[in-house]
């Protein structure tokens, strides 16, 4: 008889991760300069998937957004491309301002370790707020919306994206539970109105809600900026504990992430098996 050899995979159930809390400027050349650096540094340091903060590569803020736009493929996509192969490491682009067939989106792309494009997440919910006496702002100015889910796979866990506003809306991050995610990753840019209040709490509640871990990646605080981020970049486990934290500054976060204790977090605590579908769904009405 033949003897047919098997190859079996195992997945690991731990690896690092890494936040990059960034410093944007106003110079893109010198925004995707760091961010290279930064990410070599990460991976130097074990890490196997690595986050970048929204708008990354370019000032945060409507005026901004049609003068940094880019196509992806593009200039900053392709050093996010070449950063990823060179170091391998599934690398979250943050996001950047994109332009497609006269539309600008808040776009985070995701590579893997060979470099090649894994999907793009067009941030589905626009950050329009109005909170008197304080902050006001309109994505929608300029930008359009998204209207797809994303998840990306590794050889450790699956993962779903948001960018900034989309981790207020507790559906999406349900829907990616549903569909095996057991990291979520929000590149995101709270204020010094919004960040203080609710920056941690929607994470705790995201990664407590869903028995996952989260990670935030915001750029690192610049009072001279026109848009003034909170910063503090955040990796919280499945039992809604913060486990880092950046403070304010330009920081790189890590933290190693256990897919056993998730685990055991679920047997724990089994609401995944308790929910009432007989009483209520939450259900995509449109796939990635």
């Amino acid at each position: 008889k033949k003897q047919v050899d098997r190859v079996v995979f195992f997945c690991d159930i731990e690896f690092r991760l890494a936040v990059i809390q960034l410093h944007v400027t106003k110079v893109k050349a010198d925004n995707l300069s760091r961010a290279r650096g930064l990410v070599k540094e990460a991976a130097r340091e074990g890490a196997k998937i690595v986050v970048l903060p929204e708008c990354f590569n370019s000032p945060y803020g409507s005026s901004f957004f049609p003068e940094y736009a880019e196509k992806i493929p593009g200039e900053s996509s392709q050093v996010l491309s070449e950063v990823a192969k060179e170091n391998r490491v599934f690398l979250v682009g943050g996001s950047l301002p994109e332009e497609d067939t006269g539309k600008l989106y808040n776009t985070c792309p995701v590579f893997g370790p060979d470099g090649g494009l894994l999907l793009k997440h067009r941030k589905i919910h626009l950050f329009d707020i109005d909170v008197p006496g304080k902050i006001r702002f309109q994505e929608s100015e300029t930008l359009s919306p998204g209207s797809s889910l994303s998840v990306f796979e590794t050889p450790y866990c699956k993962v779903g994206v948001g960018i900034c506003y989309d981790m207020r809306f507790a559906e999406l991050a349900q829907l990616y539970t549903k569909k095996g995610c057991q990291l979520l990753v929000y590149p995101g840019a709270f204020n010094m109105t919004t960040g203080p209040a609710h920056w941690e709490l929607l994470q705790r509640a995201r990664a407590l809600d869903n028995q996952v871990y989260v990670a935030t990646a915001s750029p690192a605080r610049d009072e001279a900026a026109s848009y003034v981020a909170w910063g503090h970049s955040s990796v919280v486990n499945p039992w809604g504990e913060v486990l880092s934290k950046a403070g304010s500054e330009e920081a790189i976060v890590y933290a190693d992430i256990d897919l056993e204790y998730l685990a055991d977090v679920r047997q724990q605590i089994p609401i995944n098996t308790q929910r009432r579908a007989d009483l209520y769904t939450v259900k995509a009405v449109q796939e990635e």
